[in-house]
């Protein structure tokens, strides 16, 4: 059986990007995972049944680290010998795609979840743009997670390597069981709608990610309050409540929120901020609309979720949303940084039922079609065994 090693820099992403995808290609290959330490990784080796290699790598540029983990990441793969390696995070991508070259791995695969340096300025942008060209140098395939990625690709002329999507792209799909209408009972919906002091005729947005300015949460929050004033001042039913349930950590130190922002979310009882959760399917369950303003992704895997269970979604024309929402099939999509358009679909889609009942039921449906996860990891495993076959043809 050859071995298959996978690679991300840290194992949070290992642990959350590939679930279940490394216990399916164990009945293929022998898996190892390499990341940093912690308790992902470990997590990872127990759940998905697969050997794990603890080699720290920094997220940032750390020569000194850098050039240690670098070295590791060689005398793994000279010891180990693999088939195959394959990455998906940028720092682990350049580290292990170079010690993958110099110790002679035959098949050395990166796929691209999102870029970093179109948003960027200066030298910055300039050096993020050398190290992902470096990257794709060593690899000897390269796969971007959706079209937005590949566009970005192209334009800033990273690689004239063959650029395959593959599936309908995304690295890992969804569960839609396990993300289902139907996966949290009544009582556990209703006990957590009586936390959270939402009643049964109120109205939910949804938003689940970082709570940072990159994420939209600035115009996200002028939105609401203008259409919680709209309602409030309009309706004739004391029930027609609107709600915000804001589901994700605060990020102070990186991309903090306004000053007006978080007063808001502090002040406005109508907006419901739980941080943090592992689970967030309750919250999808007791929401009838995503909303997800972000100025960038690759190729977001909470609107996946959302519409496998059903919720249509509102989303900015940004890589990967703009691909897995279509136009008034399955949810609206807006321009970036535009608080009057995000109002005005967030207006549309409360006031309109029919509309919104319309887009609900294509969500599960759009997902179920194009993203369902066995689809995804059968379209990886063909990849390889593709290139495998390619190796042995040229021998």
């Amino acid at each position: 059986m050859h071995k298959l090693i996978r690679i991300t820099t840290i194992p949070l992403s290992l642990n959350l990007l590939l679930r279940g995808q490394l216990s399916f290609l164990s009945q293929y290959y022998a898996v190892s995972a390499i990341s940093g330490k912690g308790k992902d990784l470990e997590e990872v080796g127990i759940r998905e049944g697969v050997r794990t290699i603890e080699i720290k790598m920094e997220r940032g540029i750390s020569i000194l680290q850098d050039l240690k983990s670098f070295w590791q990441l060689y005398k793994c793969f000279r010891k180990e010998k693999p088939q195959i390696i394959h990455s998906i995070t940028p720092k682990a991508g350049l580290l292990s795609m170079a010690a993958g070259y110099f110790a002679r791995v035959p098949i050395r695969m990166h796929t691209f979840t999102g870029l970093i340096f179109p948003s960027k300025t200066g030298l910055l942008k300039r050096l993020l743009i050398f190290m992902d060209r470096c990257l794709c140098f060593f690899a000897t395939n390269v796969y971007p997670e959706g079209e937005g990625v590949k566009r970005d690709l192209i334009q800033y002329e990273i690689t004239k390597k063959p650029l395959k999507i593959l599936a309908n792209g995304n690295v890992n799909g969804v569960d839609i069981s396990y993300f289902s209408p139907y996966a949290i009972p009544k009582e556990e919906k209703s006990a957590l709608c009586h936390n959270l002091g939402i009643k049964a005729k109120d109205f939910v947005f949804v938003f689940v990610g970082r709570l940072v300015g990159d994420k939209g949460i600035n115009e996200l929050i002028a939105a609401f309050v203008k259409l919680d004033s709209l309602i409030e001042k309009n309706k004739t039913n004391k029930k027609d409540v609107v709600k915000l349930l804001l589901v994700g950590p605060f990020e102070s130190q990186l991309d903090p929120l306004k000053p007006e922002t978080l007063k808001e979310i502090q002040n406005n009882a109508n907006i419901l901020s739980v941080g943090f959760q592992p689970d967030v399917r309750p919250y999808f369950s007791i929401s009838n609309v995503l909303l997800f303003p972000s100025y960038r992704e690759g190729f977001p895997n909470v609107v996946l979720q959302a519409g496998a269970m059903g919720l249509p979604s509102i989303v900015t024309d940004i890589n990967g949303s703009n691909e897995i929402i279509e136009e008034g099939t399955n949810g609206i999509i807006i321009p970036v940084r535009h608080t009057e358009a995000l109002y005005k679909a967030m207006n549309e889609i409360f006031f309109n039922k029919n509309f919104r009942y319309t887009l609900g039921e294509n969500s599960r449906q759009v997902i179920k079609d194009r993203y369902e996860r066995t689809k995804i990891w059968e379209a990886l495993l063909a990849e390889y065994k593709h290139l495998e076959a390619g190796l042995h043809k040229n021998v």
